[in-house]
């Protein structure tokens, strides 16, 4: 079994590394909360907690699932000149394709690869160990790392080189975000005419407008006020951000994207960094969202 460094026990990052545990790979884990790599390391045995950088010298691959490039570009930086030749990084945040791009070729000076490999389908699915991961790298790297990725994931594609995945996550978040926004704002417009908010989403489901968010979360987390899918609202807004500038720096307008753009960052100014993203639905109603 391959010696893996994971960084980043998160609510996604904590079930993935359990699951790597339960297959029988020889953990180092490392995490910015003390605490969190602590309650790891007690409740799985033979983990090792990371002292410093170096303690990855020995890991076959490293594992990364932190907020954004900024962090993932300093932690790679510091563990660079630590990791062995021949080491493979398999970064799973929700980055910025084009940084990924520069992270990579900075790795490979150390002989070290990388593939960029987000998920998609959130806590329930990280737990299940059937999320959907997008892949981006070097195809013969993608095949020699996928037994890792398959403990964690259902739907393994790869997608391009290095940086399309990164680049995919953010387009399918974007999308996700403008099902959100509309679907809040009809079940309110719904209401408002008399119609009852959970019929509105039940007719929705049956009929052409349906979309992850009527079926996956205006009963489980919106309606009901517990707003806890577990995906912050901060983090979809800066996923929709990358999105929104990957089109125009290609030559593609994206003038919808544009528009969710602004207003998940509005809605997360408003909301806080603790707010959960179905928050919006809240946000919605209290008509501070205007297109």
């Amino acid at each position: 079994m391959s010696r893996i460094g994971f960084i980043g026990l998160g609510m996604m990052g904590q079930p993935m590394a359990h699951l790597l545990h339960a297959a029988g790979h020889p953990l180092v884990v490392r995490d910015v909360n003390a605490e969190a790599t602590r309650r790891f390391v007690a409740g799985h045995a033979g983990a090792l907690a990371a002292s410093d950088a170096a303690s990855f010298s020995d890991c076959d691959i490293v594992l990364t699932m932190l907020p954004d490039s900024d962090i993932v570009d300093a932690v790679l930086a510091e563990l660079a000149p630590h990791l062995k030749a021949g080491a493979s990084v398999i970064e799973m945040s929700s980055a910025d394709p084009s940084r990924t791009r520069a992270l990579a070729a900075r790795l490979a000076e150390h002989d070290v690869s990388l593939i960029d490999a987000p998920v998609s389908g959130g806590v329930k699915k990280a737990v299940a160990g059937t999320l959907a991961i997008m892949v981006g790298g070097d195809p013969a790297v993608h095949e020699r790392l996928k037994p890792v990725l398959e403990v964690m994931g259902k739907q393994i594609t790869h997608v391009g080189p290095v940086g399309s995945g990164h680049a995919l996550k953010a387009l399918n978040n974007y999308v996700s975000a403008a099902a959100l926004i509309a679907t809040a704002e009809a079940i309110h417009a719904g209401a408002a005419f008399g119609i009852d908010p959970a019929t509105i989403v039940d007719v929705i489901n049956a009929s052409t407008g349906k979309n992850n968010t009527t079926e996956n979360k205006a009963h489980q987390f919106m309606l009901n006020g517990a707003f806890n899918s577990g995906f912050s609202l901060a983090l979809q807004a800066k996923d929709v951000g990358i999105a929104a500038s990957l089109g125009p720096a290609l030559g593609v307008p994206m003038t919808l994207a544009q528009k969710v753009s602004d207003l998940t960052t509005l809605a997360s100014g408003k909301l806080g960094p603790a707010a959960d993203h179905t928050e919006l639905y809240s946000f919605a109603a209290l008509s501070l969202i205007h297109i």
